[in-house]
């Protein structure tokens, strides 16, 4: 195969500097593995708001190192037996940049093509750069091109959309560090303090029960139909949405990737495999996205730790096709059980469908809040390499 220009080698490609590139990244760092992050944006990614992190974030955090550090950013949601923080994403970002050595992340590096040679990944960029990588790590999102390579099937449309917003109080908002939720009329809207003046929200709905316009992305239009649908909840979950400006509110298209896909695809491929919301995009109905991108990327780092590990002749990049092996066997029912539980519980509570509702309130509530602690209560272990 000819390919023109300089090619690059590299043994670890992590394609996409979002949270799962940037955390696998510095679970390889801390095992003493180099790899290189080649993220499309010009600079570290400022999409999204918050996010909710559940226990097995923080004990993934742990591990990594930084768990100390992003809890000094944040406030714990009281209620259960499990930890849950709002944190903002740029802080996580940010801290995770930061661990890194530098020159970890090239950034304005937008993929092109990629292409087998022999046992390595040709990565071809738009700017003409071409890189061969042993190992190819694809965290490039929902509509990863990693993903499409391998022959996983594009995500499904949920047939729902979220609108989120992030507010400050520039004198102190005053809410109790909890979760706020509130039900009603085909909605689903909760909000909850990340700190003493940041509060993050968020409202999904099925836009063709309201005959949304789905390609509407104005603020304005999205705020007044938030406060159309919540015009009977208490003040205080109003002046959250009120308050917000115009320039922190957003509005995304909710996509999963089909379970049986994820059970049966190719999530490894040959030295390839996905992670993240590139391997398991779900709703955001059990608030699980980022913590188990996060949790992803320490399980593919040890794995990969412990196959490079190994004593033996075998070639680094039959040791690395091993490791990916080994997170994927770890990570394929755990995704197939997240996105389909995600699903569901999305589906009991948000449906305004009366017969549904009143099973909901009178028998079901202990049925949607137990798989929020089930999939919170996961472990994902550490980063200390056993012996070989």
């Amino acid at each position: 195969m000819e390919v023109e220009g300089r090619i690059e080698e590299q043994d670890i490609l992590i394609v996409g500097g979002g949270i799962a590139g940037l955390t696998t990244a510095l679970g390889l760092h801390r095992l003493g593995i180099r790899s290189l992050v080649l993220e499309s944006s010009d600079e570290l990614r400022s999409t999204g708001f918050a996010l909710t992190m559940w226990t097995n974030a923080w004990i993934a955090l742990d591990a990594l190192g930084i768990g100390d550090a992003m809890r000094a950013k944040s406030l714990p949601i009281q209620g259960g037996q499990f930890e849950s923080r709002c944190v903002k994403r740029t802080d996580l970002l940010e801290l995770l940049e930061r661990e890194l050595p530098r020159e970890s992340v090239r950034y304005s590096s937008k993929i092109v093509n990629i292409q087998e040679s022999g046992n390595f990944k040709l990565v071809h960029l738009a700017h003409g750069s071409v890189y061969r990588a042993k190992a190819l790590l694809g965290c490039d999102g929902v509509n990863s091109m990693v993903a499409k390579w391998m022959g996983l099937k594009s995500p499904i449309s949920a047939g729902r959309a979220a609108i989120r917003g992030y507010v400050v109080y520039p004198e102190g908002h005053g809410f109790e560090p909890k979760l706020y939720a509130y039900f009603g009329g085909g909605v689903r809207l909760g909000f909850a303090p990340c700190d003493d003046k940041g509060v993050y929200w968020f409202c999904t709905f099925t836009p063709s029960l309201f005959k949304y316009d789905e390609s509407e992305r104005d603020p304005v239009k999205m705020k007044q139909f938030v406060m159309s649908k919540i015009s009977t909840a208490h003040n205080h979950v109003l002046d959250v949405v009120e308050r917000t400006e115009l320039d922190s509110v957003s509005l995304a298209h909710l996509k999963f990737r089909s379970p049986w896909d994820i059970l049966f695809g190719n999530i490894v491929k040959k030295g390839v495999c996905v992670l993240g919301d590139a391997l398991h995009p779900m709703t955001p109905d059990l608030g699980q996205g980022a913590c188990s991108a996060i949790e992803d990327s320490v399980v593919l780092a040890r794995c990969l730790g412990e196959a490079l590990s190994e004593v033996g002749d075998e070639e680094d990049y039959v040791k690395m096709e091993k490791g990916l092996d080994w997170f994927g066997r770890e990570r394929r029912w755990r995704s197939f059980s997240l996105v389909s539980t995600a699903y569901v519980v999305g589906i009991l509570q948000e449906t305004d469908n009366r017969f549904v509702s009143f099973f909901r309130k009178m028998f079901l509530s202990k049925f949607t809040v137990e798989p929020f602690v089930r999939m919170a209560d996961f472990d994902c272990g550490n980063l200390h390499l056993t012996s070989t």
